[in-house]
C-alpha cells in the first residue's frame, strides 16, 4: 500500500493548486460584468433625449388625424316574440353613427353600409327586451355590432358604434 504524501511536501513540490484563488478570480469576473451592466443600464435610462426625438415625437402628436363618423339609416325592427301570445312583438327603433379613424377608410366603408344594415338586422330581429336590459345589455349589444361591421367591412377598420337612439316598445 502506498503511503499518502504529507502535506508540507506536495506544497513544496507544487503539484496541487491553490483552491480559493480561482474561486476568488471568478467573484472578481462577476463583480465587474454587474457593474458594467449596472452603469450602462443607468445611462440609458438617465439619457435625456434629444431636441429632434423630442420635435418628433410632438409632430407625431400634433398630425393625429380626428375621427370621422358614418350616418347609417334609422332602423326599425321587430324582436323576437313574447313569451305569451296574443302579445304584440316589441320593436326596436335604433339610430347608430359608426367612428372610423381615416377618412380614406371612409370611403371604403359608405358603399357597404347596406351590407352592414343587413347583418344588424339579422342579427337585432333575434333579440328580446331582456336582452337589452341595463347598462351591461347595452355593452354587448354595441360591442356585437361593432364585431359585426368590421367582418362585414373587412379589411377597413370601424372603431366604434355609437347610438344616437336606442327605443324598445
Amino acid at each position: 500500500m502506498a503511503k499518502k504524501p504529507k502535506k508540507e511536501e506536495v506544497e513544496a513540490s507544487g503539484d496541487e493548486a491553490p483552491k480559493s484563488g480561482g474561486r476568488k478570480k471568478l467573484f472578481i469576473i462577476v463583480g465587474a460584468v454587474a457593474l458594467v451592466a449596472a452603469g450602462a443600464g443607468g445611462w440609458f435610462f438617465l439619457k435625456k433625449p434629444s431636441a429632434e426625438q423630442i420635435a418628433a415625437v410632438e409632430a407625431a402628436a400634433k398630425a393625429k388625424k380626428p375621427a370621422t363618423f358614418l350616418e347609417m339609416k334609422d332602423m326599425t325592427i321587430g324582436m323576437a316574440a313574447a313569451s305569451t301570445q296574443g302579445e304584440r312583438p316589441p320593436l326596436m327603433k335604433i339610430k347608430v353613427v359608426l367612428e372610423v379613424a381615416d377618412p380614406k377608410v371612409s370611403d371604403e366603408v359608405k358603399p357597404l353600409l347596406p351590407r352592414v344594415e343587413d347583418a344588424f338586422q339579422v342579427f337585432m330581429r333575434e333579440l328580446r327586451p331582456s336582452d337589452l336590459e341595463g347598462s351591461a345589455g347595452m355593452y354587448r349589444l354595441k360591442e356585437e355590432l361593432l364585431r359585426r361591421v368590421n367582418l362585414t367591412v373587412y379589411p377597413a377598420k370601424v372603431d366604434a358604434v355609437l347610438f344616437k337612439e336606442l327605443l324598445v316598445q
